[in-house]
């Protein structure tokens, strides 16, 4: 099985590094003699963290996807403008595509995946979510007799690496930014990892496995953990909750809700105790019940393996003449983001004086918000505190009223801050 490969950076020098180690296994698991024969880079001179040797080099990606020696391409290389148009020339010359890019199934998957159904061909992407973790899997295979309910993730290592060394350390973000860069962790330019596009990307698709829905990436709410402070995480701790960067996905009354934001989760729950750059993904089905999942969700051998574990199952398939890795997705109504229902953490900036949280409680109770939790800290000579506060089950359209209402209060010092609270029963 002749494979090649477009872009031979830190993925793909993987899968080239991982199919040599493993060679024998993989053999044995297929029956088939895997060889990378040909790769598309930018640069032929640059140095490789695998060996070449029998590898064909070319800079002009088209002759990869246009070349009949080739049975499967894998798309390594990133973006979603020039790949897109290398995968579908690949799947209309009925080649098998496997891939790692999130950003470009989440936005263009529902077209690619029709074509490859079109066209007999497998279109697959465990790698383009949670690394190694073969979670996409899971969900189709392990899973498949289960309605999903719910699906809970730290998707992104970067994010969680910030929020362990802020609460752990009580470093700033800015701070742990700097070194997340310096390790190699984050790029350059961390937005899409901070902001949470990233992670955006990657619920997308696990929304699309879990419940068969569309890939609708512009239906993802999406907060980034660049507004998470010192304060929130000291409270967090206090109050016996830990803050992880969450996509969340559920399906609830027939209608579908995909949100990424900063979320405090009871310290007892084992997500909660997910730290440093790894990943974790929590599904909720209505036979087993809640599974986690653990492992590395980036590195060249890690995703590697995720890429791999797609070509081994492709190679099962075509021998047995079986054509799968496509799904039909329905178009499922989505929740408006203002109906959905949590508990809330508000975090004040007030001026500490008589009345002064007896008139926010007020606020909340004509709103009919009962609260669960009040901290209030002095925190300097001025009279200001902090006041954090935490809510019962509530509408996001109630508390954002109640926000706006304290935010009018003549004591509030700056902008009202606001975090999901996530039980995960």
């Amino acid at each position: 099985m002749n494979i090649g490969i477009l872009g031979l950076g830190t993925v793909g020098g993987g899968v080239v590094n991982v199919l040599a180690k493993n060679q024998a296994e993989i053999m044995r698991r297929t029956g088939v003699q895997i060889q990378v024969t040909h790769a598309a880079v930018r640069d032929i001179n640059q140095p490789r963290i695998c060996p070449t040797k029998g590898i064909e080099f070319t800079q002009a990606p088209f002759e990869i996807v246009n070349n009949d020696s080739i049975d499967i391409v894998l798309e390594l290389m990133g973006g979603t403008t020039l790949a897109k148009e290398l995968v579908k020339t690949a799947i209309k010359n009925g080649k098998h595509v496997i891939t790692a890019n999130k950003a470009l199934i989440a936005t263009h998957g529902n077209e690619l995946l029709a074509l490859a159904k079109d066209n007999n061909t497998h279109l697959l992407f465990e790698a383009a979510v949670a690394g190694g973790i073969p979670i996409l899997k899971s969900l189709e295979q392990g899973l498949s007799a289960n309605q999903i309910e719910m699906v809970a993730g730290i998707i992104n290592g970067t994010g969680n690496f910030i929020l362990t060394e802020m609460r752990d350390k009580g470093r700033d973000f800015a701070d742990v930014l700097k070194e997340a860069q310096e390790l190699g962790y984050a790029e350059a330019d961390p937005t899409f990892d901070v902001e949470g596009i990233d992670a955006a990307h990657k619920l997308a698709i696990l929304a699309a496995i879990a419940f068969g829905c569309e890939l609708q990436f512009d239906k993802v709410s999406t907060q980034g953990i660049s507004q998470i402070s010192g304060e929130d995480v000291a409270f967090a701790t206090e109050l016996g909750y830990s803050i992880k960067h969450l996509g969340i996905a559920k399906k609830l009354n027939g209608k579908i809700q995909m949100r990424v934001h900063p979320t405090l989760i009871p310290k007892t729950r084992l997500l909660a105790n997910v730290d440093g750059v790894m990943n974790a993904v929590l599904i909720k089905g209505n036979a087993v019940g809640p599974t986690l999942y653990y492992g590395a969700g980036a590195g060249a051998e890690a995703t590697a393996s995720a890429v791999i574990a797609d070509l081994v199952d492709v190679i099962k398939d075509t021998l047995s003449h079986n054509v799968l890795g496509w799904q039909s997705f329905e178009a499922i109504p989505y929740q408006n983001q203002d109906d959905i229902e949590s508990i809330f953490y508000l975090r004040l900036l007030a001026t500490d004086k008589p009345g002064v949280l007896a008139d926010i409680t007020a606020i909340f109770a004509n709103h009919n918000i009962s609260v669960e939790a009040v901290v209030q800290k002095q925190i300097d000579a001025q009279d200001n505190a902090h006041i954090a506060i935490i809510t019962n089950q509530v509408k996001t359209s109630n508390i954002n009223a109640v926000v706006a209402a304290i935010q009018k209060h003549d004591s509030i010092q700056e902008e009202v801050k606001i975090i999901h609270v996530e039980t995960l029963d």
